[in-house]
């Protein structure tokens, strides 16, 4: 018989979830009576320090063959924290640890919890927020625009329709500047269609002028790229969007620079002296030079990338704190809020001083920042980062989340693990980052999810521009489609819409993830779920702010609950080869159901539903 806790659970661990300084919490841990335990201690280890705290627990109670011990303890100090438990027999003591959802003596990993900030708010517009992402470039045209300083070479594609180019040039080099002409003043022609969709975020890849398509190589931090328009036109877009109840995120790219920049200009293409040029350049300092100028640190060995040292106080006066720093320059001109390009190669004090900024100037800015893993207890060049427990972020992007929805969605799991990451981001994230989390199935950075629920195929460039679904792949594909992104609106957080997406695009990693929005051949079907999903999570409190509570997860099947202020909504998804009868009251939406009656439903085999209690 194994020792039982599962700090998910209420009669194990409450309250559920992260704790502020002095809250109290109450552990209960249930031993076989045959153990012969005289006394139990929870050891709370602070991470990053020789800091303990060893909480007695005493026996409460017998349940059945079980012995209940409990105590309660409260932390003082904001960090992370690992527990395990010691548990002594009369001449005897073990050490239990977690394996999985289960326990194990003298083996496996600790049990965490982190203590977070009282004070600790994030914005209650992006609570539950509907996300649309744009790869501006790529998403529509309206008119065209004044290149006169648009960095060279570049070409412009005649057809919205062509392939984007993916070979590389004579040199082998990989250059992304060719370019579709999308633009601000396109994405505000679409600012109805974003809205129709239930956004209520519009978050855009960078804008700032650079060489590339991408434009993660950023030139000229504070102007927008001419290809995209101008100031002016930016603010015009960020004011239809705002009429529309949409707020704007920008990607700010803080680790590097382009070599093609005002700062580094490597090519020279900017009046002034970059950092390449001289030592003397009031960039200079930015950069780190082994042998001046040829040899630089660039980032993962991108020559056209040159990093920065992120605390120089130059560059932090620039970015940060100066009066029309960067992030002080885009909110004033109608941005909401920033996405942290790859946020664990900035320093935490970069982070934390950049939070603080932005909400001086915009006291309800949003800050997420692109984390892979679980970004509670992130580990990234030696260093633990506090995104939580100092209460920097608002939001991760929630890679965690797509890995269980595809891969239970193609059947490598039962459901079992999808409930146990689901549950782990619930527990490990603070409540209100949670509600603001965003939650994505596709990015400019993963395979088109359509394509990566059927297809992993993982050749060259060359195979991968021939290599298109069959039309069989492609109908098994949007059909679990509809369940994947069922889920994803039914899960705590915000879910992200990457652009296409729901238009039925297909393609693999950059760059056929990045190919233009297919204006007038979407699936008009998959447009209409992707709204109805949308509309549901407008009009429902409980998918965008209730609590999630698991009563099947297994056999193919999905079961949880939403709940709030007294409110509560059942999902269902059947992944199974079997029909699922379930007893419900009022079906909001559902797909492959059958025999709806008023108090019972029958979901076929890929069929899913959301019902109201």
């Amino acid at each position: 018989m194994r020792i039982l806790f599962d700090s998910k659970e209420l009669c194990y661990k409450e309250p559920f979830g992260t704790l502020t300084p002095g809250q109290v919490c109450r552990l209960n841990i249930h031993i076989p009576a045959s153990v012969g335990t005289v006394r139990v201690e929870c050891v709370l280890d602070l991470d990053g320090s020789d800091r303990q705290v060893v909480v007695p627990m005493t026996h409460v109670k017998d349940q059945g063959v079980y012995q209940v011990f409990g105590g309660s303890f409260t932390l003082d100090s904001c960090g992370l924290y690992f527990y395990h438990f010691r548990i002594y027999k009369p001449d005897s003591c073990f050490r239990l640890f977690k394996e999985g959802d289960k326990t194990n003596m003298e083996a496996g990993d600790r049990w965490q919890v982190s203590c977070v900030p009282a004070d600790f708010t994030t914005p209650h517009w992006a609570k539950g927020a509907t996300i649309y992402q744009v790869f501006p470039d790529r998403f529509y045209k309206e008119g065209n625009c004044d290149l006169t300083g648009k960095l060279q070479p570049y070409t412009v594609h005649k057809d919205w329709y062509e392939e984007v180019e993916w070979a590389p040039d004579a040199l082998g080099r990989v250059l992304n500047n060719d370019f579709y002409g999308g633009n601000f003043r396109g994405i505000t022609a679409k600012m109805d269609y974003i809205a129709s969709l239930g956004a209520t975020i519009l978050y855009l890849n960078p804008i700032s002028k650079s060489f590339s398509s991408h434009r993660y190589d950023t030139g000229d931090y504070k102007t927008p790229d001419p290809m995209l328009g101008t100031k002016e036109e930016f603010t015009a877009m960020c004011e239809a969007a705002h009429e529309r109840g949409i707020k704007v995120i920008l990607d700010g790219v803080y680790s590097h620079t382009g070599s093609d920049s005002l700062y580094f200009n490597r090519e020279g293409s900017f009046p002034g002296v970059g950092a390449y040029q001289s030592q003397e350049s009031p960039y200079y300092s930015w950069y780190t030079f082994y042998n001046h100028p040829n040899n630089y640190h660039s980032w993962w060995d991108f020559d056209t990338l040159p990093t920065v040292k992120k605390m120089d106080p130059a560059f932090v006066e620039y970015i940060i704190t100066g009066e029309d720093s960067v992030v002080a320059h885009w909110l004033r001109l109608g941005a909401d809020g920033f996405r942290l390009d790859v946020v664990d190669e900035l320093p935490n004090e970069f982070t934390e001083m950049l939070k603080g900024r932005i909400r001086e100037v915009k006291p309800d800015a949003l800050l997420i920042g692109e984390v892979w893993e679980d970004a509670s207890n992130k580990l990234a060049y030696g260093v633990r980062r506090r995104y939580f427990v100092d209460g920097v972020l608002d939001s991760v992007m929630n890679y965690p989340f797509r890995i269980a929805v595809i891969n239970f969605i193609r059947e490598r799991d039962d459901g079992h693990a999808f409930k146990n990451t689901v549950m782990t981001i619930a527990e490990n994230y603070p409540p209100q980052v949670l509600a603001c989390n965003m939650n994505l199935l596709g990015t400019h950075d993963t395979a088109r999810i359509l394509t990566a629920l059927v297809d992993d195929f993982d050749g060259s460039r060359k195979e991968k521009a021939k290599r298109h679904l069959s039309p069989n792949n492609k109908a098994v594909a949007r059909e679990r489609l509809l369940m994947a992104s069922f889920l994803q609106y039914m899960l705590p957080g915000a879910p992200s819409l990457y652009y296409g997406d729901e238009a039925c695009m297909e393609g693999y990693k950059d760059p056929f993830n990045r190919r233009t929005y297919p204006w007038g051949r979407e699936d008009k079907g998959l447009v209409a779920h992707f709204r109805q999903l949308g509309q549901l999570r407008k009009d429902s409190e409980v998918l965008r702010l209730g609590d999630i509570r698991f009563f099947r997860a297994d056999e193919g099947q999905l079961g949880f609950s939403r709940s709030y202020a007294g409110k509560q909504l059942r999902i269902y998804v059947n992944n199974s080869p079997d029909e699922w009868e379930v007893s419900e009251h009022k079906v909001l939406l559902g797909h492959n159901l059958r025999n709806v009656a008023p108090s019972w439903v029958t979901i076929a085999p890929m069929g899913f539903c959301v019902a109201e209690v």
